[in-house]
């Protein structure tokens, strides 16, 4: 598997997943990070399929009209409750293959209602804005929500074996990617609390 952790512009951070036998790629997240995108996916031949957002807000999603333009067989790709039009509506268990390249979507939100994370091959998490290294996604944005995001993280983030790679998308914590594991014993807001402790807790002024 092809996998680029792409930052070219800001703190927000692109992925670039292909299968290297068929050449079949996904960009998740392109951002402000198109023109790096694009040019790693024609230095290594890749055939863009889907266009996946994590969430709809347009930090994550600046690049994708562009890149729709550059390859536009490519399909985007975003939660049934994302405000944003999109070619495939997915949902909690929808899974997308890039040649034999596995990404399920787990539904996790708190952050936004339509938030989504991706676990690749049953190895690598990209948590978009549900879960940084050391830190979690906002609740204060509109759709923000302090229980669901207890769920999400609680409830399946963590259920995850610890050996996962967790690639958030922004660039705020002391390393751009972790796992599970890590996360479990050192982001304190993971810190075992019950829903109403949690949403106290994220609710504080």
């Amino acid at each position: 598997m092809l996998f680029n952790q792409i930052q070219e512009h800001g703190d927000n951070f692109s992925y670039l997943v292909a299968d290297e036998e068929t050449l079949e790629a996904a960009v998740v997240d392109s951002s402000y990070n198109v023109h790096a995108i694009i040019k790693a996916i024609k230095k290594n031949n890749l055939q863009l399929r889907y266009i996946i957002n994590t969430h709809g807000h347009s930090d994550h999603t600046a690049g994708d009209h562009e890149l729709k333009q550059a390859f536009s067989t490519a399909k985007t790709v975003a939660h049934r409750q994302s405000p944003r039009s999109a070619d495939v509506k997915v949902d909690d268990g929808s899974q997308l293959e890039i040649g034999a390249v596995t990404i399920q979507v787990i539904h996790t939100p708190g952050h936004t209602p339509d938030g989504i994370c991706l676990l690749i091959n049953k190895e690598t998490l990209l948590t978009g804005d549900t879960l940084f290294v050391g830190e979690c996604g906002r609740i204060d944005l509109p759709g923000g929500n302090s229980r669901q995001l207890y769920q999400s993280l609680f409830g399946k983030i963590l259920k995850l074996p610890d050996t996962v790679e967790v690639y958030p998308g922004h660039d705020y914590g002391a390393k751009p990617s972790s796992t599970v594991g890590y996360e479990r014993q050192n982001n304190y807001v993971l810190t075992p609390r019950s829903e109403r402790e949690f949403a106290d807790f994220m609710n504080q002024p």
